[in-house]
Parts: C-alpha cells; sequence; structure tokens
C-alpha cells in the first residue's frame, strides 16, 4: 500500500470515528437525558438568580448585637422580559412608584445585562407583596426576592460608628465588579459598615431555576446541582460598650448643643463610646430611603453627617497646658517644686497677657498650676522650654496627624512648628508672641476630640499611646474563634515619675479644682478643664479625665461647642459616665448626688490682649 492509500484510509477511519462518537451521543441524549431536556424544552429559559448572604453582625464587648439583619423584600425583572408599555403600567401601580421611575430602573438593568434580573421595588410592605403575588400571572419575568436590611436592637443610635449601606455606584462597580458585586447591589457606604466591607459583605450564592413562556418556575435546572449556597458575613467583635454609648449620646444630647464625647480603655486603645451630637436616624437610610428626611439631614445647618469626634478641630485650650507641663519637666526645664509668681499679668514686649482677668494667683508650683489653671505659669514655662521641644513633644502624642481609627473619613489640623509659622508668614516675619498663645492650647493649634482622648490614655497608663480602634476582631460563620486585629502601641520616652507628677496634679482638678463637677463618689478621678476660645459666638467647653487614678480602665474627651467654661458643663457629664463604667449601670452619677459649687472656673478663657507683638 503506497502512502496516497493509507493517508486516505487514516482520515475515512477518523471520519467513521467521529460519526460514531456524535450517533452515540444522540443515543444517550434521546434515551438517558430525555426528562431532563424535555423540561428544559418546556421551560422558555434558564434564569440564574442571586442569593444575597446576610451581612456580618456587629457585637460589642460584653456580647449584645448592635447591629443585625432582618429581611428585605425585593421584587426584581428580567430586563429583556418586560419591553411590553402595558406590563410596565401595571407593575408600577403595583409598586406605588411611576412609569418613567421603573422604566429608568429596568434600563438600568438592560445596560448591564439584559438577562440578568434588576430590582424594580426594594423594602417592598407586607400588603404590597400581597397583591403582587396574585398578579404575577400578568407579569412574566417578574421575581420577588428576599434580601437583608440592617436592624438595631440595642436602641444604640451610634450613626458615626456604624454607618450605612448604599447602592453601589458607576465608579465602584468598574472598581469592584472582579469581586462578584452587580449593579443592584449596596455596599458600605460610612463608618464601619465602609471600613470593613469586605469582611462583613460574606459570599453571594447562586441558584439555577427554570421558567415558563410567563416567567413561572418550573423546576430546578440539573436538580440543583449548579446551584452554591451564600456564605454569611464575618461579624464583628466591636471595643464598644453599648449601654456607655446610649448614656454617652443621652448626655450629649440633653445640652441641646453640638458636640462629641469620645471614651477609650487606656489598656489597649479601644473606644468604649464616642458619640457625635447631632448625629442621625439609621432607619431613614435602611433598606429603602426616605427620599424628603435624607434631603433634611443632608440640608440640615448643624451638619449632622459630620462626625465632630474625628472629623472637627478645635483649640484644646488649657487641657494642652498637661503637655507643656509633661514637657518641662521630662526636660528638667523645671521641677514639681518651683514656684513661679502669678501677678495676674505675664509681660511681653509691649503686650499684657492676662490670668483670670488680671486677678494673681501668688506663687504657684506645678500642681497648683494645674489644680487652678494658672495661665501666667505656663505662658513663662513655654519660653524656659522652647518652641522646638513643645513641637516635638506634641508629635510624641499623635498630634498634628490622624490617630488611624478604623474609620474613614478622619481628619488632623497641623501642629505648630518653626517650620509651619516660616511657611504661613515667612521667616523672621512671625514674633515670640504666637507662643504665648500656644503656651495655652489656644492660637493655631487645634485638636480633635479623638487626639484629646487618646492624649489623655496615655498619660492614664503612664505612657504607652495605644492607637484607637473600634474592631477588636471578627469570626468568620465558619469558626467558634475570633481572629484579633492588631493595632500600634507606642512607649513614650517619657519617664513614669513625670507622668506620675502630672497624674496626681490631675487628680487635684477633680478634688478640689476647676473640675470638682466630675466627682464620683468612692472612686479617684483624674481630670482637666478647658476652654477653647471660639470668634464666632460663646467658647467650647471642655474636659478630659480618667479613672481609677491607681488602675484606670476608662479614660474620655468631652466637648459641648459653645457651652462656656468646661468645668460647668462638660465635667459632669464625663463624671456620669465614669461612674456608669467603674460602678455599673444600676448607680447614680456623684453629679446627681453631691452638692458641689464650683468657685473655680478655668482660665483658659482670659483675654488675650496682644499690642504691638
Amino acid at each position: 500500500m503506497d502512502k496516497i492509500q493509507q493517508r486516505t484510509v487514516n482520515v475515512s477511519l477518523v471520519v467513521i470515528a467521529v460519526f460514531a462518537v456524535l450517533f452515540l451521543r444522540l443515543i444517550y441524549l434521546q434515551v438517558f437525558e430525555y426528562k431532563e431536556l424535555g423540561s428544559i424544552s418546556d421551560a422558555n429559559s434558564l434564569r440564574r438568580v442571586w442569593l444575597q448572604p446576610p451581612r456580618g453582625r456587629l457585637i460589642d464587648r460584653n456580647g449584645t448585637v448592635v447591629v443585625d439583619n432582618q429581611p428585605l423584600y425585593t421584587v426584581k425583572v428580567i430586563p429583556s422580559e418586560f419591553t411590553d408599555s402595558l406590563k410596565k403600567n401595571t407593575l408600577a401601580s403595583l409598586l406605588y412608584i411611576t412609569w418613567e421611575e421603573l422604566s429608568e430602573r429596568i434600563e438600568k438593568g438592560f445596560k448591564y445585562n439584559r438577562f440578568t434580573p434588576a430590582a424594580a421595588g426594594r423594602d417592598i410592605e407586607p400588603q404590597e407583596m400581597m397583591r403582587l403575588s396574585e398578579n404575577l400571572w400578568r407579569l412574566p419575568g417578574v421575581m420577588i426576592e428576599v434580601d437583608n436590611k440592617r436592624k438595631y436592637p440595642a436602641q444604640v443610635n451610634a450613626s458615626h460608628i456604624f454607618g450605612y449601606l448604599n447602592f453601589i455606584s458607576k465608579s465602584q462597580l468598574e472598581a469592584m465588579s472582579e469581586k462578584g458585586y452587580t449593579p443592584d447591589d449596596k455596599t458600605g457606604s460610612k463608618g464601619l459598615e465602609k471600613y470593613y466591607e469586605d469582611q462583613l459583605r460574606g459570599e453571594k450564592g447562586v441558584r439555577f431555576e427554570l421558567v415558563n413562556s410567563i416567567g413561572k418556575f418550573a423546576g430546578k435546572f440539573e436538580n440543583g446541582a449548579r446551584d452554591r449556597p451564600f456564605t454569611n458575613g464575618s461579624d464583628l467583635h466591636l471595643t464598644l460598650d453599648a449601654g456607655l454609648q446610649r448614656l454617652a449620646e443621652d448626655l450629649l444630647k440633653e445640652t441641646e448643643k453640638s458636640g462629641a464625647i469620645v471614651a477609650i480603655d487606656p489598656n489597649d486603645g479601644g473606644i468604649l463610646a464616642m458619640t457625635s451630637q447631632p448625629d442621625y436616624d439609621l432607619e431613614i437610610l435602611n433598606g429603602k430611603t426616605d427620599g424628603d428626611k435624607w434631603t433634611e439631614i443632608v440640608r440640615d445647618p448643624d451638619k449632622p453627617l459630620f462626625n465632630r469626634a474625628i472629623q472637627a478641630s478645635y483649640p484644646p485650650g488649657s487641657v494642652y497646658k498637661l503637655l507643656l507641663a509633661l514637657a518641662a519637666v521630662e526636660e528638667n526645664v523645671i521641677t514639681p517644686e518651683k514656684k513661679i509668681f502669678c501677678s495676674g499679668v505675664f509681660r511681653l514686649g509691649r503686650g499684657r497677657f492676662r490670668c483670670h482677668g488680671g486677678q494673681g494667683h501668688g506663687l504657684v508650683n506645678l500642681e497648683r498650676s494645674i489644680i487652678e489653671s494658672c495661665n501666667v505659669y505656663y505662658y513663662n514655662l513655654i519660653f524656659d522650654l522652647g518652641f522646638e521641644k513643645w513641637t516635638e513633644y506634641g508629635r510624641m502624642f499623635g498630634f498634628g496627624k490622624t490617630t488611624g481609627i478604623d474609620l474613614p473619613g478622619e481628619r488632623s489640623s497641623p501642629l505648630p512648628s518653626v517650620a509651619y509659622y516660616n511657611k504661613r508668614y515667612g521667616k523672621g516675619k512671625w514674633t515670640r508672641g504666637y507662643l504665648v498663645s500656644l503656651a495655652i492650647g489656644q492660637g493655631e493649634l487645634n485638636t480633635t476630640p479623638l487626639q484629646l482622648a487618646a492624649f489623655t490614655a496615655t498619660i492614664a497608663n503612664k505612657g504607652t499611646w495605644h492607637q484607637p480602634h473600634l474592631v477588636r476582631g471578627y469570626q468568620p460563620v465558619d469558626s467558634d474563634k475570633i481572629i484579633p486585629l492588631d493595632f500600634t502601641k507606642n512607649k513614650l520616652p517619657i519617664s513614669e515619675k513625670t507622668f506620675e507628677t502630672v497624674r496626681q496634679a490631675m487628680f487635684g482638678v477633680v478634688e478640689r479644682g476647676t473640675g470638682r463637677f466630675a466627682a464620683v463618689k468612692d472612686v479617684k478621678v483624674a481630670g482637666k478643664t478647658g476652654t477653647a476660645q471660639n470668634p464666632h459666638g460663646e467658647d467650647h467647653a471642655w474636659f478630659v479625665a480618667f479613672a481609677p487614678l491607681e488602675k484606670p480602665s476608662i479614660a474620655l474627651a468631652v466637648l459641648v461647642e459653645n457651652a462656656g467654661y468646661g468645668g460647668s458643663i462638660s465635667a459632669p457629664i464625663a463624671g456620669k459616665l465614669i461612674n456608669y463604667y467603674v460602678n455599673g449601670p444600676d448607680t447614680t452619677a456623684a453629679a446627681d448626688s453631691l452638692s458641689v459649687t464650683a468657685e473655680h472656673s478655668d482660665s483658659s478663657e482670659s483675654e488675650l490682649q496682644e499690642n504691638d507683638i
């Protein structure tokens, strides 16, 4: 047999083999797959249904669920099967929306994928569900799916902490489509919902269904063999104390003023409570957004969406004297015993800077300067220490930069320095008079409530700065273990003896000084009042504190806007929060039971008369 004949035989064998395979496949389909193919033939289409997973829950430090899930019913349509105007009119009337609104939603889905279900109505009420179910036979291509929305069972608002969900934007979808997001998905928009989106969202499941010509379910495709179940999102275990958070919200609301409260565990930096007032009701944004109420929130001149705890900067007032005292003692610029004479006025050039309206304190040592908040003492001290050292210690405690808290949107103001002033005013064009204001926490020095709370916590634990955080770990749905998260801590190069000197003086502030309204029965509370000068109205009231003195378990910063003296309004709030956390929720705050008269007021609000400095 020559080569040509051999090739002919080989080709013939290949052709015969191919036809034999096709024939055998035809027999298999006709005999063994008849029922499956018959059901597909009877059904006009195969429908892919995404199964949305429940998001992870948020659980406080005591095991209380503060954010949970509840069912949300969503009506979806297949864009390719829903082009008839009569069907659109019918569905729009059943959903109580306009024809134009429905068409816009369907068109959006059509552009993405005309065969993928697109949301036409979300968070449907039970009575609407019943009416719709009765009319589904008239609306092929319409389906009802069970999704999830949030539930807030602990009576804790915490809107700036929890955040909310929002429909994924076009830009987000382009960036996140590889993670399985589709146009009708919701994603974390603010707060922890946004920061921990990857842990909370879970993984979608999918179900393949056979449907007939009118969109009615006709059976599972391949008996569900290709279906994939969803995976729940991971639970977040918070450092938050729900009871303390609720109390902080209530106390700040009672002032009827804007402000913020931050409470921290000084042992690890965990946030025990954080509130910013005014806030907003998360239910407005839960499920189906109430457009009118959302507009009210956005247009509110008091800016309830603004998280004052981490985004608003205020002069720290006399609270910042604590940093100057720590730096001066640590650098051996002054001893705690050394006394400086306060005549009531500090003179620099032709400028006169008054203390307590010009009434002097006489001879003042470090402890008394903190207890009575003597301005003149610190006017002198900043020049003895030097501007560079003052800036160095400010950076050491994290001022001038964000803390890195696990919330989006944190802001910080620059820390004044020689370089800062040279850049802003020009080298040689600013004077030493600027330092006078900085000495008492005024001028161009600004801090957030969170920064001051972290600063106070560092004093409380004698020198370890912990990165503030709200989540201590997450727990996957298939695990009984919490996976801890790591956060930064930094041991400062300041001796414990120096810290103890300032801590004892802070105890004196509450025991017999400007912060006596923060006193708590049987608990040694250390604190410091402060007043942030406000050129647009009444001054802002600060109070920072920690307790118990011997072994602190809570440190906090309270800021009430346009409230005047820190000792009169912010200190009582701090006392009630400390009492709740240290003595338990069944106790009564000492500020309600102790009859004290504040004879001293913080002196940072003294008038600064700068003349040709």
